[in-house]
């Protein structure tokens, strides 16, 4: 088969094309690849559906397409700058997620195909967030059942099952305050100043007055008097103001189970907003006398009382932790054949440091045989002895850390934790000590920390508003038989919620660097920057990469710790000087192997 008849390439054609006239430019740049659909300039990356996918997988990646052209053509970012809450919090985010919802509503109404993409779209973006699994009205943002709700009403298309699942928590509440004025939206759908004036008429009726400012005056008349500046060009990046949960963005595999996605610039320099000052004007409060990093350094957690450090099956049942387990045996069976030339390929080159060598040519030791035809071949030769030495190895821990969010849902937590597994068993065997972490949150889009926030007043600049989990699935002393099972929880999906990475490497580190072991190795496993949408909206965009980027840089310019960092779907060479990055979550068993193996040979 011609490599242009292929289906996967008939699809990227037929899509850029489609991608290209819903934005109407033509000189947009459309490529595909795995990790979360993104814009930079004129180029736009969007998810690759794998081979063989359902109509509902092709739909839902068609989707994250449509969505960002039709966000090109019928989103001003700067009339949503001037009209949005000025404060961050939940009033902001319902503004944008009505503001996301008028853009989709309008290549729903025009286009039946585009309608069919973004609402399976749209429900795998429910269905990573974990909204199917809600019981309860506490667990069902506000924000997003207003946004689905009024996405309803401007389309009137029934909300897939797991968005009409977030709305039935607070439908009675929302049409009592403000069911008229949701109607009425359809009628500003293509006058974005004219919808987000009603928008805000809406957030006062539900009670968001007091976040609520007057928006700067100026001259809007470009706006009030063209109902949709279509030529517009779009913004390089996305600013705060559009952080929007789209999960759709397969960031496995491609899809994201983030419930929002916080585009950011991965090139800022540090001299930004919560840029770091020199480490060296602060070297004592960096590091304790055993080389922990303190984790304060321009960064705060607004609370830290409901952080946990957690082993993994104190998370869940023992039955349950043995199903989960079982899971993943499945799938190491199906890649056996790859995983143990994976596996053999690195304890050969690791045994091969630990061997005996021979120093030859010596007056004294065992014979060298080798040498003995010379002798007979010349009796006046004399005899050459050998003797064993012992070559040096350096005794030697691994910790890997593994993001355990949302975003690796799907296929790379899966390779995740088997290449985890894989590694464990190898480097155990090789009488390397390891280490397998993970890092998440307790919760989507804010936990209890976020909650006692809101009940003191929503301070201002607060830190980090969300609960961490670190997981601990198996400790360097613990023995293999005895942790194995616990990697099955990766398998959990209820489990993956949100990353904040700066804490998490910290937290590694410093359980590695009080380690005995001569050599201690870390090796990341992410595929992207930390995302943590209550953290970002009430502090500085970067706030959180600021602080992952000061954690990389002590670790790695002064700490006796090697770093090493996989990126899933996500340049992280950027971030880490010694770093890989992978397209397929597939690749990530040869690059772990590939990495240790280049390390360990190192003189």
């Amino acid at each position: 088969m011609n490599e242009a008849d292929h289906p996967l390439e008939l699809y990227k054609r037929a899509t850029t094309a489609t991608i290209r006239a819903i934005a109407e430019n033509d000189e947009l740049e459309v490529t595909f690849g795995q990790g979360p659909p993104s814009l930079r300039g004129n180029r736009l990356r969007v998810p690759t559906p794998a081979l063989g996918a359902s109509d509902e997988e092709l739909n839902a990646a068609r989707g994250a397409g449509d969505e960002f052209a039709l966000r090109l053509r019928y989103h001003d970012a700067r009339v949503h700058s001037q009209n949005a809450p000025r404060e961050g919090g939940a009033a902001l985010e319902m503004f944008q997620w009505l503001e996301d919802a008028r853009v989709s509503a309008i290549g729903s109404l025009r286009m039946e195909g585009v309608a069919q993409n973004l609402d399976a779209s749209l429900e795998r973006q429910c269905q990573q967030a974990a909204f199917d699994n809600i019981t309860n009205r506490t667990e069902a943002p506000l924000s997003v059942a207003v946004g689905l709700m009024a996405r309803q009403f401007m389309t009137g298309r029934e909300l897939p099952p797991s968005a009409e699942h977030v709305v039935q928590f607070w439908r009675e509440f929302v049409l009592e305050k403000a069911g008229d004025n949701l109607e009425s939206l359809k009628d500003d759908l293509l006058n974005q100043q004219d919808f987000a004036a009603a928008v805000r008429s809406i957030l006062v009726e539900l009670g968001f007055e007091s976040e609520l400012d007057e928006p700067p005056e100026g001259d809007n008349s470009d706006n009030e008097s063209e109902s949709v500046n279509e030529g517009q060009e779009a913004d390089s990046e996305f600013l705060p103001e559009d952080v929007n949960m789209d999960d759709s963005a397969e960031s496995e595999e491609g899809v994201d189970g983030e419930s929002t996605l916080v585009e950011m610039d991965i090139d800022q320099d540090l001299s930004d907003a919560g840029a770091e000052a020199d480490p060296d004007e602060n070297s004592p409060l960096i590091q304790d006398e055993m080389g922990r990093i303190n984790v304060e350094h321009d960064y705060v957690a607004f609370s830290e009382a409901f952080d946990e450090i957690v082993r993994a099956e104190e998370l869940c049942e023992s039955d349950e932790l043995i199903r989960l387990r079982a899971l993943l045996d499945q799938q190491l069976v199906a890649i056996q054949h790859a995983t143990s030339k994976l596996a053999n390929r690195l304890q050969r080159r690791l045994m091969a440091k630990q061997n005996r060598t021979w120093e030859f040519d010596l007056d004294e030791g065992m014979l060298d045989t080798a040498r003995l035809s010379q002798v007979v071949i010349n009796p006046t030769h004399p005899l050459a002895f050998k003797m064993e030495k012992e070559t040096k190895f350096r005794d030697t821990v691994v910790s890997i850390l593994i993001d355990s969010s949302g975003s690796m849902r799907g296929r790379s937590i899966t390779i995740a934790a088997m290449c985890a597994d894989i590694l464990g068993r190898t480097l155990e065997r090789c009488s390397v000590r390891v280490e397998i972490l993970g890092f998440t949150t307790k919760a989507w889009r804010g936990g209890e920390s976020r909650e006692q926030w809101i009940a003191e007043g929503k301070p201002a600049n607060p830190g980090r508003l969300n609960d961490l989990r670190h997981i601990i699935y198996k400790a360097a002393d613990d023995t293999w038989s005895r942790s194995r099972r616990n990697l099955g929880l990766m398998m959990r999906e209820e489990l993956l919620k949100e990353n904040i990475d700066g804490e998490a490497l910290i937290w590694a580190h410093n359980r590695l660097v009080v380690r005995p072991e001569q050599r201690r190795v870390m090796m990341v496993i992410s595929d992207g920057l930390p995302v943590d949408n209550s953290t970002l909206l009430v502090n500085p965009s970067n706030y959180l990469e600021q602080h992952l980027k000061y954690a990389i840089d002590v670790i790695e310019n002064r700490s006796p710790v090697e770093l090493i960092a996989i990126g899933i779907g996500h340049d992280v060479t950027h971030h880490y000087s010694r770093a890989v990055t992978i397209t397929d979550a597939e690749q990530l068993g040869g690059a772990m192997t590939e990495q240790l193996a280049a390390l360990f040979e190192e003189s």
